[in-house]
């Protein structure tokens, strides 16, 4: 991979062309899993949908 900075900070970079369809493909995927929790949770209010993420998100951590 090449980094290239402008005025000492990182704007693009050269990677792999596979590295890059296997970036590709995450941010689809992760666009995919996106919609999906959208649709699944329109109809929840916004700070119900917020404690129930913060929630999991202590959960999972407290199993590390």
């Amino acid at each position: 991979s090449i980094v290239i900075s402008k005025d000492g900070k990182p704007v693009a970079a050269l990677v792999d062309a596979e590295l890059f369809a296997r970036i590709r493909r995450m941010y689809d995927r992760f666009d995919e899993l996106s919609n999906r929790l959208a649709e699944r949770y329109r109809d929840v209010p916004e700070e119900e949908g917020l404690t129930e993420i913060d929630a999991l998100v202590e959960e999972e951590r407290k199993k590390r």
